[in-house]
């Protein structure tokens, strides 16, 4: 590298902001300086609150402390998403993380359980899923600390206060070596010829200069949009869902050991347990139902009180034409959204970080370093909408407009692929180093009504009995041994509880 980068500035905070300042920091510590710029007078969303599995790797490569980590962030932990009423009302079916029952021979299991069903066994393809057991009888126990028992495959995440993550991953960053700088950028100075970024201007006048910048100024993307006027590609089409409004209460009963989304009239409604208090949301068509009404079905059926005010956060589902452009990556809000259905967006943090990590450039910013990570990057978007517009687009509801408008709605053309492809032979269409893999497509698509006409064929290899067998003692055994492990409370309270809050309920 003939001309290295000495200077990155990061514009913007919140968690996506500190998220890349962390990791910059880590990695490209003494190589290249980092500054990051925010302004207390503009607010962060804030509502990031649920993680995927990938997010507790993250901590690790940090090295991060995990316990220390859940302590100062109160947070509970995340065994999958619970679905209510979305294929059908009444209807539940859960999103477990980890693996789903182990190979028999050399069978994939599921193969296995589809032959099981073919005659008649009575098992449900979740008794087979570590994750799901654990959340069904609200317990928990790490699964690495239980290698060799019957949860050992299950996988978790995190559920987290969003800010006091944005607080956390500060303190990290600037213990790495990055500054924090004070201001509003109101001016982002492009060099004559080819118009890369020289250098941002506050509001004060004060200017900060870089050879590479990250804009993480969330929707109102200052650098990627405003500046170098990079485009933005609409979803709304096949996700209707454009606004949410979240609102945070009192803890009441237990601190399950999941995210819920619970599918409404016009959208869905999500609640996240913590350990001081639960996040609570509606997501909805602003065509569908208006602000007021989507604020009074959240107050209707929230439990506990009210500890803000009802937030209204409008957006706009899809991502931009280019996530790296010239000097200029946009991560987070800035680069794109997809509806917070499966907990995506933190992840888009880190996983763009990790492309740039990987594709990172000298102060030429190479074309081709940035086709490849836009290439990477825009699969992964792609991905991840596609399987969102799953959870939508196979429901058989029709008792609402929206519901309505979605089981009318064809699946993208590759979605649509991989449906034909599962319910045909099983088995899915699985790209490079993607997010969702076989067990999540699997459990969401069983959910939704999604079944494959046969099992493999080679399955019938092996005898019946050995497969009849197994299904037999592998769920009770499972649900046994779940039901020796701790509560998902009681785990908190003895290995990571959080600092008391003092919480002062509002009048809404």
């Amino acid at each position: 590298m003939n001309d290295p980068i000495r200077k990155i500035v990061v514009v913007g905070g919140g968690t996506a902001g500190w998220m890349v300042a962390a990791m910059l920091g880590h990695q490209a510590q003494g190589q290249a300086a980092v500054e990051l710029i925010e302004s207390d007078e503009i607010g962060t969303i804030g509502v990031g609150e649920s993680t995927i599995p990938p997010f507790v790797y993250l901590l690790r490569k940090l090295e991060i402390d995990e316990q220390d980590f859940i302590k100062a962030t109160h947070a509970s932990f995340k065994l999958g998403i619970q679905f209510r009423d979305w294929r059908r009302k009444g209807e539940t079916y859960f999103h477990p993380f980890g693996s789903i029952g182990g190979q028999l021979d050399i069978h994939d299991f599921y193969d296995c359980w589809l032959k099981a069903k073919t005659k008649g066994h009575p098992s449900r393809l979740l008794d087979f899923a570590p994750a799901a057991v654990m959340a069904e009888q609200g317990r928990f126990m790490l699964p690495f600390k239980a290698e060799g028992t019957p949860i050992g495959g299950a996988g978790y995440a995190l559920h987290v206060d969003a800010k006091h993550v944005a607080a956390y991953l500060r303190r990290f960053a600037e213990a790495k070596g990055v500054v924090r700088t004070e201001g509003m950028v109101t001016e982002v100075v492009t060099r004559p010829g080819d118009g890369f970024i020289e250098k941002v201007r506050l509001k004060d006048g004060r200017e900060v200069e870089g050879d590479l910048f990250i804009d993480c100024s969330g929707f109102r993307a200052l650098l990627i949009e405003k500046a170098l006027g990079v485009g933005y590609v609409d979803w709304s089409d096949v996700l209707l869902c454009d606004r949410a409004v979240a609102i945070q209460t009192t803890n009441v009963g237990d601190t399950h050991p999941y995210t819920v989304a619970h599918a409404e009239d016009c959208g869905w409604r999500w609640r996240i347990p913590l350990q001081h208090r639960a996040g609570n949301g509606y997501v909805y068509s602003s065509r569908h139902i208006s602000d007021d009404e989507a604020v009074a079905t959240l107050m209707s059926r929230i439990t506990g009180e009210p500890l803000i005010k009802p937030n209204i956060i409008p957006f706009r589902t899809g991502v931009r034409e280019k996530i790296w452009h010239k000097n200029c990556v946009s991560i987070g809000l800035a680069s794109g959204f997809i509806e917070p259905l499966e907990s995506t967006a933190i992840h888009l943090v880190y996983r763009a970080m990790d492309y740039l990590l990987r594709y990172f450039p000298d102060r030429t910013c190479a074309p081709a370093l940035a086709d490849e990570f836009n290439r990477r990057i825009r699969t992964e978007y792609e991905e991840i909408r596609d399987f969102i517009v799953l959870h939508y687009c196979m429901t058989e509801r029709d008792d609402t407009p929206f519901w309505a408008e979605y089981k009318a709605m064809a699946p993208t053309p590759s979605l649509q692929a991989k449906i034909d492809l599962f319910r045909e032979a099983a088995t899915l269409r699985e790209g490079v180093d993607e997010l969702f893999r076989e067990v999540s497509w699997r459990s969401v698509m069983e959910g939704m009504g999604v079944h494959p006409k046969r099992y493999h064929p080679l399955v019938d290899r092996l005898p019946y009995s050995v497969i009849e067998n197994t299904l037999d003692q592998a769920g009770p055994r499972m649900a046994q041994f779940v039901s020796t492990l701790p509560t998902h409370d009681e785990f908190l309270a003895k290995v990571c509880p959080a600092p008391k809050l003092d919480l002062t309920p509002v009048t809404v």
